[in-house]
């Protein structure tokens, strides 16, 4: 039995050529077996596709309809072909990623290292900032966002949450106490973090036993970067809500204390945002599958969470 693509393929040829033999030059096989694969379609279709003469051909009204029809169907093969291969292909060329200024600098930059490291022909432009880019008009593949998604009609890949926490110096507690409670961070100062994206946020939250505790606290120092507010914690200005993988370093030199660790602070959800009518390139698809794996949600924080 013939195999059909094949015989569509001749068929085509064989309607667009105007001849049997033009189809045959082209395809790399005789005019005979052109002929014989346009016989077995029309076998198949109980009707004639191609009127011939000794003259000349001419396409049958089936004939017409089936070609178009051919047609498509053949592009559409060809386009899972090269999207195959394409997978196969090892990623390269520039990626260009936008993320939140303090996560780029401090949570992403492990991932990032790591990827170049496995992907040596792929160049990065990772831009960081708290605006919200639009990824299309700045030129950007994918992008990091932190916090509730508005509906831009972009593709969310879920990522782990991020997660906070509160600490201060030891200086800075042995003077002024260690707080137990949410509510006794009214009477401390607090560093707190603001952005063109998002009011000041002054109300710090913590959750125990199924209550929310809500804190408006007091700032005395607020700061759009994340790690010039954790700098100004450890010289003793105050007690800072700052990102676990932001503070890791400091917890485990003692250069910060963890307070209220009894209480649990909401975590802001992560997703690594793409377009859905941008082509999945090796090396688009590489980033997204190498960030989901390494910022997966579980159950167990991520290491640089801890």
């Amino acid at each position: 039995m013939l195999d059909r693509l094949t015989s569509m393929s001749a068929f085509v040829k064989a309607a667009d050529a105007g001849s049997f033999t033009a189809a045959a030059n082209s395809l790399g096989m005789s005019a005979q077996m052109v002929a014989k694969h346009v016989v077995a379609l029309e076998d198949q279709l109980g009707g004639k596709l191609i009127a011939r003469t000794t003259r000349q051909q001419s396409l049958t009204e089936l004939g017409r309809i089936y070609h178009e029809q051919c047609k498509l169907i053949l592009a559409e093969v060809e386009a899972a072909d090269a999207l195959a291969a394409q997978l196969k292909s090892e990623p390269r060329g520039r990626l260009r990623i936008s993320a939140p200024l303090t996560f780029g600098a401090h949570g992403l930059v492990p991932l990032m290292t790591r990827y170049l490291m496995t992907h040596p022909l792929v160049e990065v432009d990772l831009v960081l900032t708290d605006r919200i880019v639009d990824l299309i008009e700045e030129g950007f593949e994918v992008a990091f966002r932190i916090g509730p998604l508005e509906d831009s009609g972009l593709i969310a890949r879920k990522l782990a949450p991020y997660r906070l926490a509160v600490a201060a110096s030891p200086v800075y507690l042995s003077t002024r106490g260690i707080p137990t409670d949410p509510a006794d961070l009214a009477v401390h100062d607090c560093l707190v973090y603001t952005s063109r994206s998002r009011n000041l946020d002054r109300y710090w939250q913590f959750q125990r036993d199924g209550r929310t505790h809500t804190v408006d606290v007091r700032c005395r120092f607020q700061s759009n970067d994340g790690a010039a507010l954790v700098s100004a914690a450890i010289e003793g200005a105050g007690v800072v809500l700052a990102p676990v993988d932001l503070l890791h370093d400091t917890l485990i030199s003692g250069r910060l204390i963890r307070v209220l660790q009894k209480y649990e602070l909401p975590s802001r959800p992560m997703h690594l945002l793409f377009s859905p009518d941008r082509r999945q390139t090796p090396k688009l698809r590489s980033f997204i599958d190498a960030a989901a794996d390494y910022f997966k949600p579980t159950l167990v924080p991520h290491p640089s969470q801890e």
